[in-house]
């Protein structure tokens, strides 16, 4: 199980990745939404509003919330997620990632990552 601390490195990191995207590519694929991320094992949620140019913003950790996209990953699965070693389909498709968003907003936010 990972840290709180090394699911904020990672999710710092994923903010920095998205920032290293091109801004058109960005604006193009980006959806203003809330995205909250429970982490169950760690008994979190992460909270942050992507914004219409495709950044991420004001990231929180919370005890609960919830975003207009809702995913649930346990700790290591999310930090794999990000440092790109899980495939976001596969750990999907196997339970490791639960998604509650609406179709265009995984369409938009997938092509982002």
């Amino acid at each position: 199980m990972a840290t709180l601390e090394q699911c904020q490195d990672a999710v710092a990191a994923l903010t920095d990745k998205l920032a290293e995207v091109d801004v058109d590519v960005r604006r193009k694929y980006a959806v203003e939404r809330t995205v909250s991320c429970r982490v169950p094992d760690l008994d979190v949620v992460f909270l942050a509003r992507v914004d219409e140019d495709g950044t991420i913003q004001d990231v929180e950790v919370v005890e609960h919330g919830k975003g207009q996209v809702k995913l649930t990953a346990a700790s290591d699965d999310l930090i794999a997620l990000i440092e790109g070693r899980l495939n976001l389909p596969v750990a999907w498709a196997t339970g490791k990632l639960k998604i509650d968003a609406s179709m265009l907003d995984l369409l938009k936010l997938r092509s982002l990552l």
